[in-house]
């Protein structure tokens, strides 16, 4: 009886974390539509990078983004502006949401992830 109390109880943890660390904007994150994101591309000072792999981007891109997938970001991240601000995307948003975690981590102040990605680009 005990045990399994423990184990749903254990259950119910890893499910709020889960749900946590999903929904819930990390510090310092914004997060924005790609509707939104049409507006921001018109100021040339904001810098744009698509972490989805070359092949990705070659098939759908968004002019004025770079590549720079996300298994390169951390070598890549020094050929951006750490003082301006960094919109990421990807195909769904669920790797642009980590590398926009990892630019946070490596000291970049104004971080915007593109909620839902290329998938809700019209």
């Amino acid at each position: 009886m005990r045990e399994s109390v423990f184990i749903n109880i254990l259950i119910f943890g890893f499910i709020l974390l889960f749900v946590f660390q999903r929904f819930i904007t990390r510090k310092g994150i914004k997060q924005i539509t790609t509707t939104e994101l049409k507006r921001e591309l018109e100021d040339k000072k904001k810098q744009f990078i698509d972490v989805r792999t070359p092949s990705e981007f070659r098939t759908k891109r968004i002019e004025g983004f770079q590549n720079m997938p996300l298994a390169e970001l951390h070598q890549q991240s020094h050929h951006l502006l750490k003082e301006r601000e960094v919109f990421v995307i990807c195909q769904s948003g669920m790797r642009s949401a980590k590398a926009s975690r990892l630019l946070r981590n490596l000291g970049f102040k104004k971080v915007t992830n593109v909620k839902g990605g290329m998938n809700t680009w019209i």
